[in-house]
């Protein structure tokens, strides 16, 4: 959320984070689904590259916001397949969190 979201949008935001969200701005996500299409020169050469197909997938709908469950539903796979490639995937990014896993992974 950035400092000038609204009193409604921050209710908004705290409910969807109640029910599992991850809520972000429209601008901050076309930011994300851009740098996704229009990858940084080198990035590909990073510790991303080594994430496989599907952990890319579940990067980019968590980075869109996804909860592990809609992730889940969107790619036709078990909750705990989604638990079981994010762990492999934190563990080829060197993070800790969804945070630090879509801020490696778009290079900031």
């Amino acid at each position: 959320m950035l400092k000038r979201t609204t009193e409604a949008e921050l209710m908004a935001a705290i409910l969807d984070i109640s029910r599992g969200g991850s809520p972000m701005s429209s601008a901050i996500a076309r930011k994300v689904v851009q740098s996704f299409q229009n990858p940084p020169p080198g990035q590909a050469l990073g510790e991303a590259a080594r994430l496989s197909p599907r952990e890319r997938a579940i990067l980019d709908l968590l980075a869109r916001g996804f909860a592990y469950k809609q992730i889940a539903d969107q790619l036709q796979i078990s909750v705990p397949t989604v638990n079981h490639h994010i762990r492999n995937m934190y563990d080829k990014l060197h993070v800790h969190s969804r945070a630090e896993a879509v801020a490696k992974y778009l290079g900031a």
